[in-house]
């Protein structure tokens, strides 16, 4: 897709490359008796979570398969079995038979244990010939309805490990166990909370959706494009500002988006383009906002979701607020990492910032920060011990009231049905996505898999811990290509964490290190949807875009290692002064770092320039006193040569130039 002629990038476009590389998106838009019964069934969703939210969840079981009911019975009807069927217009009918046929299959499937719970309850595990096919069912349709609506790398990862599960007897050495029969993966799978209904689908049936459904409400208050401004007002007349605001807004975006790809999709259409026009190149440009998007779901409060998912996980009595706590400085960093490689690279080309007449109304946009309260909101009552459930719905009622301050905004009675359906529309691929992973989880823990990688993983760093670090990146990095957060945080939490666990990580640094590995895959060739996105609105070439991306998100790959074996970064047992001494050594070594990435800093760097600046930014990063000092030495070293020799190298361009 070439967009040297057209800068614009056209919402169609935007639809397109969006269904491209985001099966969530590619859903088909129904009309007539069809198109009322859908939209019935998503508000029907998110009223059945609001009321559950309002009034009391049900029990586990039931909450989750209601919750697993709408999913099934909506996906088959809003997602075709091909892409192909979205775009073909010339078919009688907008669904086929057979995804009629499988929506009332999944409902039934869904709704069997509200209808027969009493029953299934008392028999205690004893199933009947007809548990056994609705089991079997559920686990088919989970994985069909997967492969639709979140794509097939974790499609296959589930099949594989019910096949594991099944033919334990004939795997080679550590992975050997027993085996389990069909009929016990089947009652485990469906019949007990370790399966489909366990930890992450009822939190995607009580948390999840809760916070999907704010980010649908947000987005008719209009604060999308609010970001955006915003961040032109902020970071638009610096130098190479359009990059600075893709950062920023992109960080903005991350608070309500749960998607890497949807997130560069929504922002980029905006900022690359712009930035292009400034003079970055396609794949700079496009590795820019591939990055920034990515880190959006590191970022607090809501972190994709996944924020949710680690208190359960985790466990121990840790609220949601510390993680979300631990998680600022980090992910502070991420983006400061970036920040100053867009500027060193505008520096090095010479870019300008945007001009008076290509900025907004800067009065008209600060008149409108009270769109930010609604975030805001969430973050003071998450902060005040209000439950997220609570605080979710909180939110929500805020973003409502916010949205009636101007005319504009106000939302009617078509709005409020439209973020009703929209929010749940949203949370089908959450819903799909956590139940295949609760399989997984269900395999890892009848088999003991989790603890057998672990100590694998162990013996074969010999006990040394940044070894150990090494292999459950490569881990996280591999089991993370191709999911969503939610999923790829449930399969990496499950599967490469319990190896630094084993080696005495606090379990939080273990859980946060698999989870930045695991978002970071998404901007990591050769895997790197969020990049090959960000290509597609770009025009630049997807495997050069994907290096860029993953050369400006640098931080992502040496923090995780900071935070291991520095708690300090995550607030985790320290003092004020310690906290300040690591966020300055850090924050210097960030910029050491990107001078070196990107060859510039006052001047163009030398080589030895570069690989002193890394190695300098690696020393200041790294929590030891000794190379701290060694660091910041090195460090002033070389700012001062940046000074001393900048005449001679001017000189130099200008006989070179000459």
């Amino acid at each position: 897709m070439d967009h040297e002629e057209n800068e614009e990038f056209t919402e169609e476009q935007s639809k397109d490359l969006l269904a491209k590389f985001d099966p969530e998106a590619s859903h088909r838009t129904l009309t007539g008796v069809l198109g009322w019964i859908s939209v019935i069934g998503l508000v029907g969703f998110s009223v059945f979570q609001l009321y559950t939210a309002i009034f009391g969840v049900f029990t586990a079981q039931l909450q989750r398969s209601i919750h697993l009911a709408f999913a099934l019975g909506l996906i088959f009807l809003l997602f075709p079995a091909s892409k192909k069927r979205v775009k073909d217009k010339k078919r009688r009918f907008q669904v086929a038979w057979y995804d009629g046929l499988l929506a009332l299959v999944g409902v039934y499937v869904g709704m069997y244990w509200p209808l027969n719970f009493e029953e299934l309850v008392f028999r205690v595990g004893r199933l009947t010939t007809l548990d056994l096919i609705v089991g079997f069912l559920a686990i088919v349709l989970v994985l069909e309805a997967t492969r639709r609506v979140v794509g097939l790398p974790i499609t296959i990862i589930t099949s594989i490990f019910l096949l594991y599960a099944y033919l334990g007897p004939y795997m080679p050495g550590f992975l050997q166990h027993r085996g389990l029969s069909i009929d016990r993966i089947i009652r485990s799978m469906y019949f007990t909370t370790e399966g489909i209904l366990g930890t992450p689908l009822g939190v995607s049936a009580t948390f999840i959706f809760l916070f999907l459904l704010f980010g649908a409400f947000l987005v008719k208050t209009g604060v999308g494009q609010y970001f955006n401004d915003l961040a032109l007002v902020i970071a638009g007349k610096r130098v190479g500002g359009p990059a600075k605001v893709a950062i920023f807004s992109s960080a903005l975006q991350g608070t309500i988006s749960g998607s890497s790809v949807a997130n560069v999709v929504t922002s980029g259409s905006f900022t690359i383009p712009m930035m292009k026009r400034l003079g970055y190149k396609k794949e700079f440009a496009g590795g820019v906002e591939a990055a920034a998007s990515t880190g959006g779901q590191l970022m607090p409060p809501i972190m994709g979701a996944a924020a949710f998912l680690m208190v359960e996980f985790i466990g121990g009595g840790i609220t949601y607020w510390e993680i979300a706590k631990a998680a600022t400085i980090p992910a502070a960093l991420y983006f400061t990492g970036i920040w100053i490689m867009t500027h060193f690279e505008a520096k090095r080309i010479g870019l300008r910032g945007l001009t008076e007449d290509e900025m907004p109304n800067r009065k008209q946009v600060l008149m409108k920060i009270y769109l930010l309260l609604p975030i805001a909101a969430v973050i003071f009552f998450l902060m005040s011990g209000t439950s997220v459930t609570r605080a979710a719905l909180y939110a929500i009622l805020t973003s409502i009231i916010v949205g009636a301050i101007n005319k504009e905004t106000r939302m009617g009675i078509g709005d409020f049905i439209d973020a009703l359906a929209n929010g749940a529309r949203t949370a089908l691929g959450v819903a799909a996505a956590t139940a295949a992973a609760g399989m997984i989880v269900g395999v890892v823990t009848l088999t003991g898999l989790g603890l057998k990688l672990a100590n694998s993983l162990v013996s074969l760093s010999g006990e040394n811990i940044l070894l150990t670090l090494f292999f459950t990146m490569i881990a996280s990095l591999i089991l993370g290509m191709g999911s969503p957060t939610t999923a790829n945080y449930v399969i990496t939490s499950t599967i490469a964490a319990p190896a630094l666990i084993v080696l005495s990580v606090p379990e939080l640094s273990a859980h946060m290190f698999v989870f930045y590995f695991g978002i970071v895959a998404d901007i990591t060739p050769p895997v790197a949807l969020a990049a090959f996105a960000a290509a597609g609105v770009s025009g630049g070439e997807p495997l050069r875009t994907g290096v860029n991306s993953a050369k400006l998100a640098i931080a992502a790959f040496i923090i995780p290692y900071i935070f291991v074996l520095s708690p300090e970064l995550m607030m985790i047992d320290t003092t004020w002064q310690e906290l300040l001494w690591v966020l300055f050594t850090s924050l210097t070594g960030m910029i050491s770092i990107g001078a070196g990435m990107i060859g510039y800093w006052y001047r163009r760097t030398y080589a030895i320039e570069r690989i002193a600046g890394v190695a300098a930014g690696i020393m200041l990063i790294y929590p030891d006193g000794s190379t701290d000092l060694y660091g910041l030495g090195l460090f002033i070293v070389l700012l001062v040569l940046q000074f001393v020799f900048k005449r001679d190298d001017q000189d130099k361009k200008q006989v070179a130039n000459a």
